[in-house]
């Protein structure tokens, strides 16, 4: 019989939210401004789901770069976020019809607080997670373990009893630290061969799919 959890985390970006492709060209952009030049998608797409300085420092020749950087990257995506950002198909109304099953829904984000609320609230998801957990919230991000037992802390739930859902190898190694079902869906950037690499407990084909996690089958 499937597992049925009392909690089910989500990653963000490139999980619930189609934002892969602005959050790319914001780093073309930083690249370009700062280092003369755009370096290739693959570069960035590795770090995607650690926060946002983390993933900076790798390009950047000192601290006060770093600075700058951000700076520059966050103007950008600001910018052009609501115009750009949506949802996956299909995500909102499988997360709706999870949480009417009386499952407890959270969310774990390497965003910043103000980032994932600025995607939250464009769509209308403010007071829909019963916990939201970002990068400013554990001084270790995803891949380590503790922002997914952070918010399991919050919800009172054991690991045992959930399941992390995320697009990034980072996301499923969080998961596995943290000894829930880590489960990877396959609409995000990342190539499956990389996730299958780091041994997801169960995949996930389409958005729609996220509400059969709450229901129990034999």
């Amino acid at each position: 019989m499937q597992q049925v959890y009392d909690a089910v985390l989500f990653d963000l970006d490139g999980t619930l939210s189609d934002s892969i492709e602005l959050i790319l060209s914001s780093y073309r952009h930083t690249m370009k401004t700062h280092l003369g030049k755009e370096l290739p998608d693959e570069l960035w797409l590795r770090g995607v789901g650690t926060p946002l300085d983390i993933q900076l420092s790798e390009f950047a020749r000192s601290p006060e770069e770093v600075v700058q950087m951000r700076k520059t990257y966050s103007l950008y995506y600001v910018e052009r976020h609501d115009a750009e950002v949506g949802m996956f198909p299909g995500a909102i109304e499988a997360l709706c019809e999870l949480k009417n099953q009386g499952i407890k829904v959270g969310l774990v984000t390497a965003k910043s607080k103000v980032g994932a609320e600025r995607t939250l609230r464009k769509h209308e998801l403010m007071d829909f997670f019963d916990v939201v957990v970002s990068a400013d919230d554990t001084q270790r991000g995803k891949p380590h373990p503790d922002p997914v037992l952070f918010a399991l802390k919050q919800l009172g739930v054991s690991p045992k009893r959930a399941c992390f859902v995320g697009d990034s190898t980072h996301d499923i190694q969080a998961g596995n630290a943290a000894a829930v079902d880590s489960i990877a869906v396959e609409w995000g950037p990342y190539p499956r061969q990389l996730l299958d690499e780091c041994n997801p407990t169960k995949w996930l084909k389409t958005p729609a799919e996220i509400a059969q996690l709450g229901k129990p089958s034999s």
